[in-house]
């Protein structure tokens, strides 16, 4: 089993920053793609990033791309999502998300990704 715990999220005004961190349990961690979604009210899950299970390989929703940045760390079994230049249209809860079977191709589609963490809040202020 899997489990997944983000932090990091919280209130902050626009042109901030935030980093949020995904702790992964067990050594599935180094064998699995990871990434992040989001969820805004009213609106349905969206991908965020994306990284290979190597770190070789990343990918960014084109509205946070040059702002945020995935990356994991081995050591600690933890995956991170720097975010800078936040804007209002970022306030969403974030997830991060994982799966043992996803392939490059596969990694912005939800669906595929069979273990979720719980979420943490991003509220960004104008």
């Amino acid at each position: 089993q899997v489990q997944l715990v983000e932090s990091g999220g919280g209130l902050v005004q626009s042109g901030g920053s935030l980093r949020l961190s995904c702790a992964a349990s067990g050594r599935t961690f180094r064998t699995y793609t990871m990434a992040w979604f989001r969820q805004a009210p009213g609106k349905e899950r969206e991908f965020v990033a994306a990284i290979t299970r190597t770190g070789a390989n990343s990918d960014y929703a084109d509205s946070v791309k040059g702002r945020f940045t995935i990356s994991r760390d081995y050591a600690k079994n933890t995956m991170y999502l720097q975010m800078n230049n936040l804007k209002p249209e970022d306030t969403a809860v974030y997830y991060c998300a994982t799966d043992p079977t996803i392939i490059i191709g596969e990694m912005r589609n939800r669906a595929r990704y069979a273990y979720w963490g719980q979420g943490t809040q991003v509220t960004v202020s104008s």
